[in-house]
């Protein structure tokens, strides 16, 4: 195992050189790296939105609104075509999924249905596995009536051609902002994920988003006062709407259309040079020019109204024709609205309205923020691991911390190479696989010193510990690996960033602690030559201990069974404090500009706005505020009207630095997919842990864990902290930390059951046990280090996350000793001897008693 040849030392050092080079640049600024050759790797890793600050929203298309317009638009094609095949109807109506008409002459419906024949001909082929998409059947089964109804492939296909559709439109939004590096994406049938990092007005990306933006240029109906349509009823053919002026004034509108915004090949935000004020200029396409000129040229003196989403922008008279294909739209526009309407008439019209369900926007600030909180946390951390090693392990801890930081260099490097994107938790898994990172070096060093003490020669104690160690290693890690990837399976944003930086570290620890690791203390052997194993400043554990665990499982179960009890009843009698993602509503980060913030104030201001539950805190500093809204009764364009309020309130005192939306749909799709990600581990771990081992290990590992989860669901209810998808987060890791623990035991029992055939199981489980004392108190030590080192200098928005991790890992290190291991001896695994009361000596050591 200690052999190295110089083929494989190579690779090793250039795999190192590899990612260390990889990892430089970011050491440096963008403008730095731009000046080196080109030749020079540039890659750095993406910072997340959390901590660059932009927004996050998720968009959602209404079906119900295609097909709302799709049976207007077949009631006025059915009316056409009977018309001009001179077919006398009535009845003709829609309503639900539906249009129907009847046919007055009974010797005329086979004539209707040739004439209406196109609306039941497939409309695509070969999108789905059925071949050709009939978006509608016709039912003729009472006579004289048709009935063409939507079929649910044909609304499938519509809805998916709609999105499409869409996201094209809004990408090209977005695009038109100016931004860099936007991301929008399709997410499931019918939502659009759009991120814009660096965005300092969230507010203007979501009206751009929100506008269906369909421009129709319609003329004024000036055959009566619009007053009198008001009081009794408007002309048939026209219809009453109102400007965008505050107040709205109203306008008598004909319903046909002379020109569409499908017409438009161009719109610039320009002044009119008259009067100086900001305009909109259009080109149409020559079919738009012919249109807009035939009518202006018919209707000279007359008005027209140019019409965006229902809302009329100007009524201009037309006083020549206007015959050049282009125009300009005036209005009551500053520089910046005129832009954002010439932007969306570029982009072109919305098929149907896309409504926010989700927004998460992080100003700068905080990003800065937050960036110094994880170096600061990162660095303290680190510091602590470091010194910790070297005073447990001396010499070999000295090269465990090498390790450490090729290990770190790798996770970075990697994050580089493949553009990940880095976020707020993110750097939370960074520091927690540092703590964790030792493990290995831990369980290897321990398994040294073990062999050494049994007799072994330092070559040959250093050659089995390693040997030795790798399928515990593997196992460990294994499991953790299994929750991580669930997470990132199920998570979103922040979380998924998480577990991609924990996932990647977890691999990288079995390079640096079993390679890498191995080639620095061969190269030591070789040079050294030592004839003694190096002494470590202190010992934690010292050799030879003998405590008597199963001598108290009975309390130790009882205590657990009592707390679990405790706690299910907590959670099912007291309210836990749900976050916005999992019970829905809006949370905002306010700091502010000046002094500090003043609570009571804020809450006052608040509660006049009549927008429901309001809970304002302080968070973090003095001058920072953390308020949340309940879910609102509206749906999800009330969660955005609650943010516009409380804007308009607070904006002059305060600047807002975090804002998070979660409509009900979205709230109860995160609480779902939380329970299933939980499950989905358990069931994984045990699968992997029954494969690995006999059953009753796999179902002790999965009561421990099981146990651990309700302990740290307890800690939420008892502490009031928030629970939101982080927590969720911090479960799911508990879980692969617990499960680490438990799996290092269970390996040294599967171990000794083959090496100690007739020794009874509770002494050999408490010979197990202690044999990896050294072991499970020197990691859980690490990694509390390394979590209360983001504890205290993490930041307030990653605080529930690491508090509940510090707890978790308490637990799983109790539960790994005190409940995983009795468990065996419940399930009988060794029957012969599972009832024995009295222990063995075993290796000259003493009698316990059980």
């Amino acid at each position: 195992m200690l052999y190295f040849s110089r083929f494989k030392m190579i690779l090793i050092w250039l795999a190192v050189a590899a990612t260390v080079i990889l990892a430089a640049p970011n050491l440096f600024s963008a403008s730095t790296l731009a000046k080196l050759p080109d030749w020079v790797p540039k890659g750095q890793m993406t910072l997340g939105l959390d901590l660059q600050g932009g927004s996050h929203i998720l968009l959602r298309m209404d079906p119900n609104d295609l097909i709302k317009d799709r049976l207007e638009t077949t009631r006025d094609e059915i009316r056409t075509r009977l018309r001009d095949a001179k077919i006398g109807y009535t009845g003709l109506a829609g309503s639900g999924r539906a249009v129907q008409v009847r046919i007055t002459d009974p010797g005329q419906v086979e004539a209707a249905k040739t004439a209406l024949k196109t609306l039941t001909d497939p409309v695509a082929a070969g999108l789905f596995s059925g071949g050709s998409v009939q978006e509608m059947s016709l039912d003729d089964t009472e006579s004289g009536l048709l009935k063409f109804a939507f079929t649910d492939a044909g609304i499938k296909y519509r809805t998916s051609t709609a999105l499409a559709q869409s996201l094209e439109v809004v990408e090209r939004r977005v695009n038109e902002l100016g931004t860099t590096e936007p991301i929008v994406q399709r997410q499931g049938d019918d939502r659009i994920l759009v991120q814009v990092p660096g965005l300092q007005d969230p507010q203007r990306l979501k009206d751009i988003l929100g506008q269906t933006a369909k421009l129709t240029f319609q003329m004024v109906d000036q055959s009566m006062p619009v007053q009198d349509a008001l009081n009794g009823r408007p002309p048939a053919g026209s219809s009453v709407l109102y400007s965008q002026d505050d107040p709205p004034v109203p306008y008598l509108i004909e319903n046909r259309v002379i020109v569409s915004g499908e017409n438009l090949v161009d719109a610039q935000a320009t002044y009119n040079s008259q009067t100086n004020e900001p305009v909109v200029s259009f080109t149409f396409d020559s079919k738009g020019a012919a249109r807009f000129g035939q009518a202006t040229s018919q209707n000279v003196g007359k008005l027209f109204a140019i019409i965006l989403d229902n809302q009329v922008i100007s009524a201009p008279q037309i006083r020549e024709p206007i015959l050049g294909g282009s125009g300009q739209i005036s209005g009551n526009f500053t520089a910046e609205s005129a832009n954002d309407l010439a932007v969306l008439l570029r982009a072109g019209a919305l098929p149907a309205t896309l409504t926010v369900i989700e927004e998460r926007t992080v100003g700068p600030g905080l990003g800065e923020d937050s960036i110094h909180a994880g170096k600061v946390a990162g660095v303290i951390g680190s510091i602590l691991v470091v010194v910790f090693m070297f005073v447990a392990y001396g010499f070999l801890g000295f090269i465990a911390n090498i390790a450490l930081a090729v290990h770190v260099a790798m996770i970075i490097g990697l994050l580089s190479l493949l553009g990940a994107t880095l976020t707020l938790p993110g750097i939370a898994g960074i520091v927690l696989t540092i703590g964790m990172a030792v493990d290995s070096n831990v369980l290897i060093y321990e398994r040294i010193r073990e062999e050494r003490r049994n007799g072994r020669s330092v070559i040959q104690a250093i050659d089995t510990g390693f040997s030795k160690a790798l399928a515990t290693i593997v196992d460990s890690n294994v499991t953790s690996l299994i929750a991580t990837v669930v997470l990132f399976w199920l998570g979103t944003g922040p979380v998924k960033g998480f577990a991609v930086t924990f996932a990647i570290g977890i691999l990288t620890t079995v390079f640096t602690a079993f390679t890498f690791t191995r080639l620095l203390v061969s190269i030591w052997l070789r040079r050294a030559r030592p004839k003694e194993l190096p002494r470590a400043p202190v010992t934690f554990v010292p050799p030879g201990t003998r405590i008597p665990f199963m001598g108290i499982r009975r309390w130790t179960f009882a205590l657990s069974s009592v707390l679990s009890i405790l706690a299910v009843v907590l959670f099912m009698t007291v309210d836990i404090n749900y976050g916005i993602d999992f019970k829905g509503g809006s949370l905002i980060e306010v700091q502010a500009k000046d002094g500090t913030a003043d609570i009571a104030d804020i809450r006052g201001r608040l509660s006049e706005l009549n927008i429901g539950e309001v809970q304002v805190q302080q968070f973090g500093d003095p001058n920072d505020v953390l308020i949340r809204v309940g879910t609102q009764e509206g749906g999800e364009n009330a969660e955005q009207t609650v943010i516009d309020k409380v804007r308009g309130e607070l904006q002059d005192h305060y600047d807002f630095r975090r804002v998070e939306v979660v409509g009900p749909t979205v709230s109860g799709e995160l609480a779902k997919q939380g329970t299933i990600a939980m499950l989905i581990a358990l069931l994984g771990i045990l699968v992997y842990v029954w494969f690995r081992f006999e059953w009753q290990f796999a179902v002790g590992a999965i009561i421990a864990t099981v146990h651990d989860v309700v302990m740290t669901i307890g800690f939420f209810v008892i502490t009031g902290l928030e629970f939101n998808q982080s927590s969720l987060a911090a479960i799911l890791t508990i879980i692969g930390y617990s499960l680490n623990d438990t799996i290092v035991v269970y390996d040294r029992v599967r171990e000794d059951l083959r090496k100690y055939k007739r020794m009874p199981l509770p002494q050999l489980l408490n010979n197990a046990i202690n044999e990896t004392l050294s072991r499970t108190t020197l990691t859980a030590v690490t990694t509390m280090l390394a979590l209360l080192a983001l504890v205290l200098f993490g930041g307030e928005v990653i605080r529930s996350f690491t508090l509940a991790m510090l707890f978790g890992v308490v637990f799983g290190t109790y539960s790994s000793i005190f409940i995983a291991a009795p468990l065996l001896i419940l399930f009988k695994l060794r029957p012969e001897t599972a009832t024995a009361d009295v222990e063995k000596p075993v290796s000259g050591g003493k009698a316990i008693a059980t």
